[in-house]
């Protein structure tokens, strides 16, 4: 059960690492198509490769780019790889080398297939080469491209074969660098590589370009320099939160000392109207002693005159002290006066001694002056 699983899972995995492989080479290309040719040259991004075209008794060395073909030199057969490199600068050492055959030598063959095949076209292509082609897989070298995608789900392919015995032929001719041959191309009828590989999987060989080593310390400088700059953009964030908290809290405590100040303003105005309204409601204390005057009768002496709250307290002697609680009723500073105990007779003044109290009401209004007062008459 564990290996049917395992073979199940394969063709997902190997979608996905397909799927990203063509991202990683989308990116890589987006990215190397905004800078300029010197530089997508000297970091090697140009996708440049060196093309081994075989003929009569010499090679031709082209260099294949973005800018097409072009040749740098015709060489004797077999060529010597220190020979290769006597006529190669530093940068075009590095560069992949790949054998290019001519478009008579091989056969191409147009296919339907499902848009699901692309994910492994070689594979599926050697399925076909019995059928397509008058030679069985065994016998020939076969790659195949992607030509078009159609609408109704199907993609449109080409299988290129080319007999194995005479590219085993030329590359023996070739000489010792057919050994180093990172793949084998095929010339349109233009002359121009058509973008396969030939040369089976396990016969490639991977060059390291000398740009590799920079190609790596940039992409590390700038993996480095994009988290140094995520990360400052986090700590600038992060700061601009603190100065934006610390600001509110300031603003809050201002806030607060305010509310504070106001509702202290708003005690002190109400108490002040409570006091003034306590005020306004019983009489001041000089028309109390005004009204007392105008009222006893002269022969009365008052020894004590106290105010508590809105309770009045007369002590004092009078002949008539009796009588005093009907005098004092024709007041409107007060009402309900009444003696309060017993009445004492004074042996030195031979005057009696009472204590009389009152409850204070309010103020009356002024009156309103006369109008010929009020005009000046």
């Amino acid at each position: 059960m564990t290996t049917r699983a395992g073979t199940a899972m394969r063709p997902g995995l190997g979608r996905s690492v397909g799927a990203a492989g063509r991202f990683l080479a989308w990116w890589r290309d987006a990215l190397a198509s905004w800078l300029t040719p010197r530089w997508r040259a000297l970091l090697g991004l140009d996708r440049e490769r060196l093309l081994l075209v075989p003929g009569e008794g010499q090679v031709q060395l082209l260099r294949a780019g973005p800018d097409g073909l072009g040749t740098l030199a015709e060489l004797p057969l077999p060529l010597e790889a220190a020979a290769l490199d006597a006529v190669l600068d530093a940068r075009l050492v590095g560069l992949p080398r790949w054998g290019l055959l001519p478009s008579v030598q091989v056969l191409r063959r147009p296919l339907l297939l499902p848009a699901a095949a692309s994910e492994r076209l070689r594979e599926v292509v050697g399925f076909e080469i019995d059928r397509q082609t008058p030679f069985t897989a065994e016998a020939v070298y076969y790659d195949a491209r992607v030509t078009g995608r159609r609408g109704d789900g199907q993609i449109e392919a080409e299988l290129v074969v080319v007999r194995r015995q005479g590219v085993d032929r030329a590359l023996q001719e070739l000489g010792p660098v057919a050994t180093g041959l990172a793949g084998l191309d095929v010339a349109d009828a233009g002359g121009q590589p058509l973008g396969v590989n030939l040369l089976p999987p396990a016969q490639r060989t991977r060059r390291v370009s000398p740009a590799r080593s920079w190609n790596l310390l940039a992409a590390t400088v700038a993996v480095l320099a994009l988290c140094f700059a995520g990360w400052q953009v986090l700590a600038n964030r992060r700061a601009a939160a603190d100065a934006f908290a610390a600001q509110v809290e300031r603003s809050a405590v201002q806030a607060r000392g305010v509310a504070t100040e106001r509702q202290q303003l708003v005690d002190l105005v109400e108490g002040a109207r409570f006091l003034q309204q306590q005020r306004a409601a019983r009489p001041t204390t000089v028309e109390v002693l005004d009204e007392l005057t105008r009222l006893l009768p002269d022969n009365t002496y008052l020894e004590k005159v106290s105010i508590e709250g809105d309770r009045l307290l007369l002590i004092g002697l009078s002949p008539e002290a009796p009588g005093l609680v009907k005098q004092l009723e024709a007041s409107r500073l007060w009402k309900s006066p009444a003696l309060t105990g017993a009445l004492q007779m004074d042996r030195r003044t031979r005057l009696d001694r009472f204590s009389l109290t009152a409850q204070l009401v309010g103020a009356p209004a002024p009156s309103a002056a006369p109008r010929g007062a009020a005009d000046g008459r």
